[in-house]
Parts: structure tokens; sequence; C-alpha cells
């Protein structure tokens, strides 16, 4: 990792033409379960990966911002002075809605020169946007001298995606980027922002966690995502609750809604939210008693609630779980205790409660199967929970 900062912060200098003030990172993550709840007021329960999206800064003397990035060759330029939606687009609309965020919460900032660069897959639903977000807020508070909470920092950067990028998403990617702790994951109550760190550690009964990207291209996953979260406010408009939150806390159980919900796609829809709330409580507690058979079927019962509930699932990630969960004749090797589609939905990643020794015949039948298929050949890794955002150098 430190090669990783010298390379940057040579790089830095080449393009800038001085060393850098620092090194700031934040990381992508993995949500273990709880899909499309955090909008809902609900409960989420991801952790952080050790891939990192990584920003060089320094300030600059004036209100100007100039950003680069390594992974293409691109740079983006914008005045902070006048900055507002719209003035910025693609992938450097993130960085400057950082920087619109904060200044719309009353922080004044300085012109920066920025240079990024990040191991956080893009498009995997792995959230490679609130790491971008969370890196570069970090950077530019610290070099502003300006204190805020993580809590707060992961508040302004998800305004700056839903205000700024126009991505109408919940909490729990910029809390994770910011919050998370090594061999945990984070249990967060978004509706009063609480968060208790759960020890995660699989090695020790020889499993492991293993992400896989589809590399499926996602489709509409914008405007589906923005459809899902407006039918979830038309559910709990109809049911007369805030937030589907109030759902779980009332004690209403699926066999409630049919007779409250006339519109069935609504109905499938709140179903979803309300049993995925209580999925995440449960895994909370199967990870703190050890029941790791318990957990993967929470998992997997999270994936067919999002294909057939909440329909946001695709061809190649329900191939991936369902030959993941195959039978050994299929592959070779003891299957996975659960799998699950992870992200927004419409393509990503998939994940996977596996022993470790299954690792390379599961990853070899995944890929074998996407081939027959005419899929894209979908690549893995097994991840470890790492730490939040923080300064490298």
């Amino acid at each position: 990792m430190s090669e990783n900062h010298d390379t940057l912060a040579a790089d830095f200098e080449q393009a800038y033409g001085y060393a850098p003030t620092g090194i700031w990172a934040a990381p992508g993550r993995v949500n273990l379960i709880g899909e499309h709840t955090d909008y809902n007021g609900g409960f989420v329960l991801p952790f952080a990966l050790p891939q990192t999206t990584r920003v060089a800064a320094s300030v600059r003397a004036d209100r100007v911002v100039h950003v680069r990035s390594l992974l293409n060759t691109e740079t983006a330029e914008f005045n902070l002075d006048g900055l507002a939606p719209g003035g910025v687009e693609g992938w450097a609309a993130y960085a400057a809605g950082m920087f619109w965020s904060l200044e719309q919460a009353g922080h004044r900032l300085p012109g920066m020169e920025l240079l990024m660069d990040s191991e956080v897959p893009i498009g995997a639903g792995l959230s490679s946007s609130a790491a971008l977000e969370c890196s570069v807020g970090l950077a530019a508070i610290e070099l502003a001298g300006i204190e805020l909470s993580a809590v707060e920092l992961a508040q302004l950067a998800q305004h700056a995606e839903n205000d700024f990028v126009g991505m109408p998403c919940g909490i729990m990617d910029q809390m994770a980027a910011v919050g998370a702790q090594a061999e945990h994951a984070l249990l967060l109550d978004t509706r009063s922002m609480v968060i208790e760190q759960v020890p995660f550690t699989l090695e020790q009964d020889d499993l492991a966690l293993l992400v896989i990207d589809s590399l499926a291209e996602h489709r509409l996953v914008d405007g589906e995502y923005a459809i899902r979260r407006a039918q979830c406010e038309t559910g709990a408009r109809q049911l007369g609750v805030q937030s589907l939150r109030e759902l779980n806390d009332d004690g209403v159980v699926p066999e409630d809604l049919p007779a409250r919900l006339e519109d069935p796609v609504i109905m499938r829809r709140v179903r979803h939210i309300l049993t995925e709330n209580a999925r995440v409580l449960a895994a909370r507690e199967a990870l703190s008693m050890g029941s790791y058979a318990q957990l993967g079927e929470i998992l997997t019962a999270s994936h067919l609630s999002q294909r057939d509930d909440f329909e946001i699932t695709v061809p190649e990630t329900d191939t991936l779980v369902e030959t993941l969960l195959s039978p050994p004749e299929a592959h070779g090797a003891v299957p996975a205790l659960g799998a699950r589609q992870v992200g927004g939905g419409f393509g990503g990643c998939v994940i996977a409660l596996i022993h470790v020794d299954s690792f390379d015949a599961l990853l070899g039948a995944v890929q074998e199967n996407a081939r027959q298929r005419g899929f894209t050949e979908p690549t893995g890794f097994l991840a470890q929970p790492s730490a939040g955002a923080r300064r490298l150098i």
C-alpha cells in the first residue's frame, strides 16, 4: 500500500509540479444484507472493502478546483463561486458535488488540486461513487481545517449524490465508507443513525465471503432505482406511515399486506422492505451466534425477495446464485451456504458465503456457466472487512 502512496504522490507531482499535501482514501463496500432499506428508514449491514479510492490533494490560493484521474485522461476544472448542480458532469460531478455540498452547509473552502486513483470496481454495486465522494470530502475538510463527525460527512456526501449528481441513493454507502471498522460489519439504523459494530470474522471457521462481479451491463439502473424509491413512497403513503420502517415497528407481517394495498406491484415492493429489514436483524443475530448456516439461508432469502418482490435482479446474477447453490455434482465443490445479488440492482455483484476451500471450484463453475449461456465471464475475489475513510500520508 505504501508503494501505491508513493506512486500517487509522484503522479501528483508530475501533474501539478509539486508534492501533494496529503493522500486520503475511502473504501468501496459490500452490503452483507439490507437492500433498498436505507431510504425507507430501515436497517442495513454493510462492511468496507480493502479496495479504496485514493485522492492526493493540495490547496490552491484561489477558489478554483482542478480534478484529474489516473483512470482516464480527463481533467475537470470548476470554480467554487457559482458552482451549482448541472455545472459539472460525468465522473467529476461526484467530486464537484462534494465541494458544493460542503459549501451549501456553510463551510467555505479554498480551491484545490486533486489527483484520484481507485481500485474499487466501477458499476459493480460496490459503491465506487461513495468512495470517491468520501475520499474527496475527507481531503477537503482536513485541508480546510473543518471538523465534522463521520455521520455529518456521510450525510453531506449523500446530499452531494442526491442533489448535485441526481442519484436518489440512501445513506448506507456513505456511512459504510466513513464509519466501517476492520473485521466488523456496520449495523446502521438509517432512521436514528445509530451504528453498531458487529464482529465479522469468518477465517476461524474456514469460511469466506466470495464477491463475484457479473460484469453484466446495467439496465436502466438510475431510472429504475428512482422508480423503486417512488413505489416505496407510494406504499408508505397508502399505508399511512412516514416510512416503511414503521411497519416493522408496528409488528406488521407480510400476510397483512394484500388486504391493505390494492396494487399488487406496490404490495410486493413493500413486502420486500418489510421482510428485508427483518432479515438484517436476523443476520446480525446469526453473526453474533456464529450460526453461519442460518446466515446463508438469510442471504439466499434476500436474493429471492429481490428477484420476485423488488424485481431488480437480472439473468446474469440469477444464474450466478443458482450455480453457487447447486449441489457438489454440478461443480465438484461444496456449495455456498447462501448467495445473493448486492447493490442497487439490475446487474452488479453477487456475494456468497462459502467454505474457503471451495473458492477455485466455485469461481470456475460460475465462469464456465456464464460462458455456456453467452454471458460475459465474471470475476471474483474474497472480501475482507476493512477500515473506513482515513488519511494515508
